[in-house]
């Protein structure tokens, strides 16, 4: 069976007193930070004793969710337009929101495809290539950069038949890694995951083909959990947080990043 999945739950439980529980924070996560965000997660609750559930999917979907009074704490968006929105909504913590990382964007095929991704995007018009797996660009970032740098290329109108649209970045790699699609335009930080690189490979795409995927969070206005939103978002990005998402494959955020206060270990 396959790590990645459309949706994904996961509870990382803190330490606690008997006679108190510890908080919970609820955090709404795209789908790209399947894999990093959890080892994050745990990091934090060790340090803090703060719980932090998990909820992955597309940004956009949860950008609509959250609209509609979705009990978040903690919004962690891949692309910074939809916490925009939200704070301008005035559905984000004022001063809360912040720009995490950079997501790249990665050509993969399972190693028994036939396809050789080396040529980058121009392999797609390879007649072996019948299927690729992307994000749906309606609400998820990595679609839109795939469809970005396809336009980029000259290839869209050529390919346009072949693509598979996954509900989010997870899905369009559990598409092209079940083989379902022969070829996906993925997220790196889903690509060098280990289930991954033992079953396939992948060839970066240029960033100056499609728009910067500048990934920002936001503390949820409706929050009962701000404080304990906020130390999270402070460990995000803070040296250790950073050095997590970059071993992932994520990039700073384009025009660098503070570490936000807030963050302190538990004696």
């Amino acid at each position: 069976m396959s790590r990645f999945c459309v949706w994904t739950f996961v509870a990382v439980s803190g330490w606690a007193a008997a006679s108190a529980p510890a908080p919970t924070i609820r955090v709404a996560a795209a789908s790209d930070l399947q894999a990093a965000l959890p080892v994050i997660a745990a990091q934090f609750q060790k340090d803090t004793g703060v719980t932090v559930a998990l909820t992955f999917g597309s940004s956009g979907n949860f950008f609509a969710q959250i609209q509609n009074g979705a009990p978040f704490d903690l919004f962690l968006s891949a692309d910074i337009d939809y916490p925009r929105r939200l704070e301008r909504a005035k559905l984000g913590d004022p001063n809360s929101l912040v720009a995490y990382a950079t997501g790249r964007l990665v050509l993969w095929t399972r190693a028994d495809s036939g396809v050789d991704v080396r040529a980058g995007l121009s392999s797609l018009v390879d007649a072996r290539v019948r299927r690729i797996a992307i994000a749906n660009p309606a609400h998820a970032p990595y679609g839109r950069a795939a469809v970005a740098a396809l336009r980029h290329e000259g290839l869209y109108e050529r390919v346009q038949s072949k693509l598979v649209l996954g509900e989010n970045i997870s899905q369009a790699a559990q598409f092209a890694q079940s083989g379902n699609a022969d070829v996906g335009l993925l997220a790196l930080s889903l690509a060098v995951a280990p289930a991954m690189t033992s079953s396939g490979s992948y060839v970066e795409v240029p960033a100056a083909l499609h728009p910067a995927i500048e990934q920002a969070a936001v503390v949820l206005a409706s929050s009962s959990q701000k404080a304990g939103a906020q130390r999270f978002l402070a460990m995000l990005t803070s040296a250790e947080g950073q050095r997590i998402l970059q071993s992932y494959g994520f990039a700073r955020p384009p025009g660098g990043l503070t570490s936000r206060p807030g963050f302190a270990r538990r004696n």
